[in-house]
């Protein structure tokens, strides 16, 4: 039987235009994140910024979101080559991996909050309680090794500690005369505050992923995506190898930089 050029057509306009909105979407969530990020960098520069050490917990996390992108891909090409129950249960195996990423991350921030990477509060000169997360004084106070598990930097250089003083020294104070932990604990951690925003937001992105990726197993099993009509598959795929390439640049940017 014949196709319907006409019909051909149509369905190719079809799929660009979803793609287009996707790509319009992505490129939405870029400039929100390319804002964030920059803020970030620049804000970073001049302040006592706390950098922390990811429990293993966030670094299987990564293996987890790498995986569960070659699953996606197996189950695009299995529905194309009209492998329907294969492409179902590699969609099933993506599902499983991003519940894992997800538990992971919060496993991982728990663990960071055990050390005093959390949520705090402190009164400040006007007397008012003032939230933070991540603050300083808690990381010095908790078990938390410094060196290790966290340290405190300035303009890039890493301040010195002593660990029976628990006190804080400039780079340029070797012999650890002044401490300065005093002030380091009075001034606003912003490295906090940007890690725990930019890594909510990628997480409410991811939680749509998920919904999304439950939304095309149901199409997969009712028949709405078949070997014929693949695009919404091929749409989630492009959303979540987004997704799981941004974390990846976060986890790169907020831990190991």
């Amino acid at each position: 039987m014949e196709k319907d050029p006409l019909k051909e057509v149509d369905l190719i306009i079809r799929d660009r235009s979803k793609l287009m909105i996707m790509y319009f979407i992505l490129f939405s969530v870029t400039m929100l994140f390319g804002g964030l990020i920059s803020a970030y960098i620049v804000s970073s520069t001049g302040q006592y910024w706390v950098h922390v050490t990811p429990p293993a917990t966030l670094w299987i996390s990564n293996l987890l979101i790498i995986a569960s992108s070659f699953a996606l891909v197996a189950s695009i090409k299995a529905i194309k080559s009209g492998n329907i129950s294969k492409s179902r249960s590699t969609l099933f195996l993506t599902l499983a991996l991003g519940i894992c990423f997800a538990f992971t991350q919060i496993t991982g921030w728990n663990s960071l909050a055990k050390y005093g990477s959390g949520w705090g509060t402190e009164a400040n000169d006007e007397g008012l309680i003032a939230y933070s997360w991540n603050r300083i004084d808690d990381l010095i106070k908790s078990d938390a090794v410094y060196g290790e598990d966290y340290d405190v930097r300035i303009n890039g250089l890493t301040l010195l500690y002593n660990p029976d003083s628990k006190e804080l020294y400039s780079p340029n104070d070797p012999l650890m005369v002044k401490p300065i932990t005093s002030k380091v604990i009075h001034i606003t951690n912003s490295s906090g505050s940007y890690l725990w925003v930019l890594i909510m937001i990628h997480m409410i992105h991811f939680s749509f992923g998920l919904i999304y990726l439950l939304v095309n197993i149901y199409r997969v099993s009712n028949g709405t995506i078949n070997p014929e009509d693949t695009i919404r598959l091929r749409v989630l795929g492009v959303y979540w190898h987004f997704l799981g390439g941004l974390w990846l640049l976060l986890f790169t940017m907020l831990f190991l930089l």
